[in-house]
């Protein structure tokens, strides 16, 4: 297997068997991190999460879109040893616009079925990042990034 195929699927496989991830933006120049239940697509390329527009995480993104968001990959072996990898997506997000709103909407509440009264709200915004470099953290001096153009 090759070196872009062990990546794709390292990627891959933390975003689907993750659920909750940190998205950090900045506003005003004061950052802010909170917790979302985000939802990858096409592969790894986008993903998506929603959000209630009163809220300052919305505000920054729609005053400034760039983001990070931060995926903790925790393994347990059977001795009980824990091993932390953690997958950065940095980005732009954007609002769905209508006409992709029930797919997404469809494939967030799949990924997330107790969300389904807040994304229902009249306030909630569907949110997309998309992707454009991946960080892999698997220890202290083992980093890599990943443009998501190279990973085709």
């Amino acid at each position: 297997m090759s070196s872009l195929t062990i990546i794709k699927t390292y990627i891959k496989d933390i975003l689907k068997n993750r659920r909750f991830a940190v998205l950090a933006t900045e506003g005003d120049g004061q950052p802010h991190a909170c917790l979302i239940a985000f939802t990858p697509m096409e592969d790894f390329r986008k993903l998506i999460f929603a959000t209630y527009r009163n809220t300052t995480k919305y505000r920054n993104l729609k005053n400034n879109g760039k983001v990070a968001v931060l995926v903790e990959n925790i393994n347990i072996n059977k001795s009980g040893l824990q091993k932390n990898h953690v997958l950065t997506a940095f980005g732009h997000a954007e609002d769905i616009d209508i006409i992709e709103r029930n797919i997404v909407f469809e494939a967030h509440l799949e990924r997330h079925p107790e969300l389904l009264s807040f994304m229902k709200s009249e306030d909630c915004s569907l949110v997309r990042i998309k992707v454009d470099t991946y960080q892999i953290v698997r220890g202290i001096d083992d980093i890599e990034w990943w443009k998501t153009d190279d990973l085709d």
